[in-house]
C-alpha cells in the first residue's frame, strides 16, 4: 500500500495502521499544497478500505472495479465549474445511505473540497454528524481556512508537508530521466511533484 507514492511517510504509515487495526475514522480532511499526492493517497487508501482480500495485491473484484473506475461503493466528487455545489452534496447524501454492493464499506472522496459553497458545507455537515457506519468520507483541499469550523471539528485533519527536494530529484530522474535540476528550479517546485512535472520542460 502506497509503495509507488513518495513523500508524507508518517501519514501513509498512519493510514496503513488504521486499516490493519480496524480503527478507521468516518471522515478525513487531507490538507496541503497542490501536487503533493493527496488525491493519490486518498484513492489508494480507498482501494485498501474496500479491498475484499486484505492479504492479496490489487487482484480482488473490488480492487479491479476501482481501478476500472466502475466501483459501485466508491465515488469521487469534483467541482462543477468553479465550485462544489449543494446539489452534488445532496446526491452524495442519497447514495451514501445505500448499503455497499461489492465491499463491506463505502468510500466517498470530495476533491477540491475547499471549493464547496457555504450551502454545500452546511448540507454535508448533516452527513458528517451522523454518517452510516459503513461509510468513510475523505475531503481534499489546499486551503484549510476555506472550511467551516463545524466541518473541521468532525474530521480527522491530516496536514500534508511539501515533498523533500531529494525525493523530487529522485522521482524526476527515475520517471523522466532528468538529472540536472538546479537549486533555482527546486525552489520553483515548492515541494510539489505536480508543479515539477508541469515545469520540467521550462528553464
Amino acid at each position: 500500500m502506497f509503495e509507488k507514492i513518495i513523500g508524507n511517510k508518517p501519514i501513509r504509515e498512519m493510514l496503513t495502521k488504521s486499516i490493519e487495526n480496524d480503527t478507521l475514522s468516518h471522515s478525513y480532511l487531507f490538507i496541503g499544497i497542490q501536487g503533493i499526492g493527496k488525491k493519490l493517497i486518498a484513492k489508494e487508501f480507498a482501494k485498501k478500505i474496500l479491498c475484499l482480500e486484505k492479504k492479496t495485491v490489487d487482484n480482488c473484484k473490488s480492487c479491479m472495479e476501482l481501478e476500472g473506475n466502475n466501483h459501485p461503493d466508491f465515488m469521487c466528487i469534483e467541482p462543477e465549474g468553479n465550485s462544489i455545489k449543494i446539489e452534488q452534496i445532496r446526491f452524495l447524501q442519497k447514495k451514501i445511505q445505500e448499503k455497499p454492493i461489492i465491499s463491506n464499506r463505502k468510500v466517498y472522496i470530495i476533491d477540491d473540497a475547499d471549493t464547496m459553497t457555504t450551502e454545500a458545507q452546511n448540507c454535508l455537515l448533516k452527513t458528517l454528524e451522523e454518517p452510516p457506519e459503513f461509510a468513510t468520507i475523505i475531503l481534499i483541499g489546499n486551503n484549510e481556512n476555506a472550511f467551516l469550523p463545524t466541518i473541521k471539528s468532525r474530521c480527522m485533519i491530516l496536514t500534508y508537508q511539501p515533498i523533500e527536494e531529494k525525493e523530487i530529484q529522485q522521482y524526476m530522474q527515475i520517471h523522466y530521466g532528468i538529472t540536472n535540476i538546479t537549486s533555482n528550479q527546486l525552489a520553483m517546485f515548492q515541494g510539489s511533484i505536480g508543479k515539477a512535472i508541469l515545469l520540467k520542460d521550462k528553464q
